[in-house]
């Protein structure tokens, strides 16, 4: 498996009053609920924003100072990673989420912005602007790659990814736990994509959304991926981090014209759980 890469920062406003908890042993743990607006270029040429909200973990000591100086309004930024969980859901089946964990958070001042620097909702949240949505992650296909088409032509695939994380538990032993992680590639960085296998490392980076949707039973199911901008194709052997199933393939990597197409439209309907 490649050597993992996992990394998640933000910059938006917090959108409710930060929340405070403490286990049963004690530790803190702070819920942070962010909201900003991406800026994306669509088929037209023209900008659009586009909302997102997302939950943010901090534990500890760091989640206890933080609760005193943070506030509904605040600006922050987040600097961490994505923290797959799965469980047993009351009806038998398996459910999974996929969250931040943050390991540095940074209260903000409005800076240098102009004008009106947030939108408020329906709900009377304030998302900031110009906001900052990137998430970065190495890791291996757990499947082949899936090339659809939108009824309207567009090329989206969508595949996942297993990226492992290393680390030392409290008595000093090294662990390693995996995270999985579903990611959509639009348009045509979606046909270059279209070709990853089973087993093949890549490098993506994107912005985190959040999709929801109604199961053939009338549940209501959520998910969480990454909408990539780019993907590098990675290689076997020394640089490569990882084995591939396809080494002789050459890297590819996508253009700054590609990254300026990605057009979030919800023609394509998610699948009915994540594939993990």
């Amino acid at each position: 498996m490649a050597r993992g890469l996992n990394i998640a920062m933000l910059v938006g406003t917090l959108t409710q009053a930060p929340e405070l908890k403490y286990t049963p042993a004690g530790l803190a743990i702070l819920e942070l609920n962010l909201g900003g607006n991406d800026h994306v270029i669509g088929d037209d040429e023209k900008p659009r924003e586009l909302a997102w909200y997302h939950r943010v973990t901090v534990f500890g000591a760091q989640g206890e100072s933080l609760a005193n100086q943070l506030e509904e309004g605040s600006p922050a930024f987040v600097e961490g990673r994505l923290n797959y969980r799965s469980w047993e859901a009351p009806d038998g089946g398996r459910r999974s989420a996929l969250e931040i964990v943050a390991q540095r958070v940074e209260v903000l001042t409005f800076g240098p912005r102009r004008g009106e620097t947030t939108v408020t909702d329906a709900r009377g949240q304030h998302r900031l602007r110009e906001a900052l949505n990137q998430m970065m992650v190495i890791g291996n296909l757990t499947r082949d790659a899936e090339l659809r088409y939108t009824p309207s032509g567009s090329a989206v695939t969508r595949f996942s990814m297993a990226v492992n994380e290393r680390y030392r538990d409290r008595s000093g032993a090294d662990q390693e736990r995996t995270h999985y992680v579903d990611i959509n590639v639009w348009r045509e960085l979606a046909e270059a994509c279209g070709e990853l296998a089973k087993g093949d490392p890549v490098f993506v980076s994107g912005r985190l959304v959040n999709d929801s949707w109604t199961d053939k039973d009338g549940n209501k199911r959520y998910t969480t991926r990454i909408e990539g901008s780019r993907v590098e194709f990675m290689t076997r052997g020394p640089g490569g981090g990882g084995a591939g199933t396809r080494a002789e393939r050459p890297a590819v990597a996508t253009t700054g014209a590609q990254t300026r197409q990605l057009d979030i439209d919800e023609e394509f309907p998610p699948e009915e759980d994540l594939p993990f």
